[in-house]
């Protein structure tokens, strides 16, 4: 298991401060903890608002999570421009940068995942998520291509999501764990169990392995199993005591307290996320308003909460908050 400590080294200036954390560091300290994808906050334009989104940062870094990745699907990622995607990574590093590592995301095709990769570099952020390619089925070789080529483009160590039309195969994650030293982690959005089983078998602690199935905690227990050790809970947005808990319970492996926390909460909370497609981003938001601290709206495509869900969701938030 990695064995590194993690601290913050500064390196360049972005404001006063930017801290570089070497790849095997990060790896140790994402795989130490709870992981959050925070929202991205809008206005009433649905242009970004830096200064509600700066707020919910400092607070989601004051609870003790391992590591905040900004900008991603949680945060949509995929309805932001590039020049939007840096203006977000910016502001987080600058608000808790110093404190929670930021991770920050690569998209598009290979061209602009690599210019991602290297703005972030210069924006401060601790790592890179590498998110599937845009649209375009690929060959094993090509993704193994698209991922060296943005480990390559920094220093920083690179997590690869494995999902939709980028679903490595062990195979392909050990050959490129064995030629990049800098990438450092898989984000399984599979659930396959083969799949993951012969990864770990194969590949071992070379990597840290992150559970990004929406919704990661109902997945949590028998992916720990796999050598999943920790997952990217949007829960945390809004619930972060519970999310807290419940990752406790997971390591742990403490199924009463699992399986209570899922009846209580995690299960009925599913039921109104999949009323709607696109809704495993939304009832976030919902759930932020819910709690006092307003998400606001989602940007198109995705459509907001009816005000009888958001009733619902608020009922049920207030069985579970503490």
């Amino acid at each position: 298991m990695l064995k590194c400590s993690w601290t913050g080294i500064t390196v360049g200036s972005y404001g006063d401060r930017v801290t570089h954390i070497p790849p095997a560091d990060l790896a140790a300290r994402l795989a130490s903890g709870l992981l959050s994808f925070p929202v991205t906050h809008f206005d009433d334009d649905l242009a970004f608002d830096e200064p509600r989104y700066r707020e919910h940062l400092a607070w989601q870094a004051s609870s003790g999570v391992a590591g905040l990745f900004a900008a991603g699907g949680t945060g949509e990622g995929f309805s932001l421009t590039s020049a939007e995607i840096d203006t977000v990574v910016r502001a987080a590093v600058g608000e808790v940068g110093g404190r929670v590592p930021v991770v920050a995301p690569a998209t598009g095709g290979t061209a602009q995942a690599v210019a991602q990769a290297r703005a972030a570099a210069a924006a401060g952020a601790a790592g890179i998520l590498l998110f599937p390619p845009y649209l375009t089925e690929a060959s094993q070789a090509g993704i193994v291509a698209h991922v060296e080529a943005v480990c390559r483009a920094t220093s920083l160590g690179v997590i690869v999501y494995s999902r939709a039309n980028a679903v490595l195969e062990d195979v392909t994650v050990a050959e490129l764990a064995d030629r990049n030293p800098t990438l450092i982690g898989l984000k399984d959005g599979v659930g396959d169990i083969e799949r993951m089983t012969r990864t770990y078998a194969r590949v071992g602690d070379r990597l840290i392995y992150i559970g990004g199935l929406p919704t990661a905690e109902t997945f949590a227990l028998p992916l720990l199993q796999l050598g999943v050790s920790t997952y990217s809970s949007a829960l945390y947005n809004f619930l972060p005591e519970f999310a807290l808990r419940f990752h406790a319970a997971v390591r742990a492996q403490d199924r009463a307290a699992v399986y209570g926390m899922l009846n209580d909460f995690v299960l009925p909370y599913l039921d109104i996320r999949d009323r709607a497609r696109g809704y495993s981003v939304s009832i976030i938001k919902a759930g932020l308003t819910a709690v006092g601290r307003d998400g606001g709206r989602v940007r198109p495509p995705l459509t907001d909460l009816t005000d009888g869900e958001r009733a619902d969701l608020a009922r049920l938030i207030d069985k579970v908050r503490t």
